[in-house]
């Protein structure tokens, strides 16, 4: 699975595709975690549909990256994102940006 990625200095950002879910959630997570750096920002903006092996995939592969001294944060804008990450306080657990730049700021 390839998904569209930019680079900021050691830092990667994937945006995710339409959904995340059974389907595509075990490739994403593969495609996270086989990258060169281990400071990810998960963009899910382009993303309508996130299910529990979505949330599952954020929280295991921030756990793998943290285990490599990286990390996984989260940009959303998508008010229905945001608010399923509230509703299952995932962002209590993954830090979530309202934009890119912010996000990347965070790991300097």
């Amino acid at each position: 699975m390839g998904l569209p990625t930019e680079v900021f200095g050691d830092v990667i950002v994937i945006h995710t595709p339409e959904e995340l879910g059974e389907d595509q959630s075990i490739a994403v997570q593969e495609f996270l975690l086989t990258r060169d750096k281990d400071c990810l920002i998960v963009d899910l903006d382009g993303t309508e549909t996130i299910d529990s092996l979505g949330l599952t995939v954020l929280l295991e592969t921030q756990s793998t990256l943290r285990e490599r001294g990286g990390d996984l944060k989260i940009t959303t804008s998508n008010h229905v994102n945001r608010k399923i990450l509230e509703i299952t306080r995932i962002d209590e657990r993954l830090e979530v940006f309202d934009s890119v730049i912010d996000a990347v700021k965070s790991f300097v």
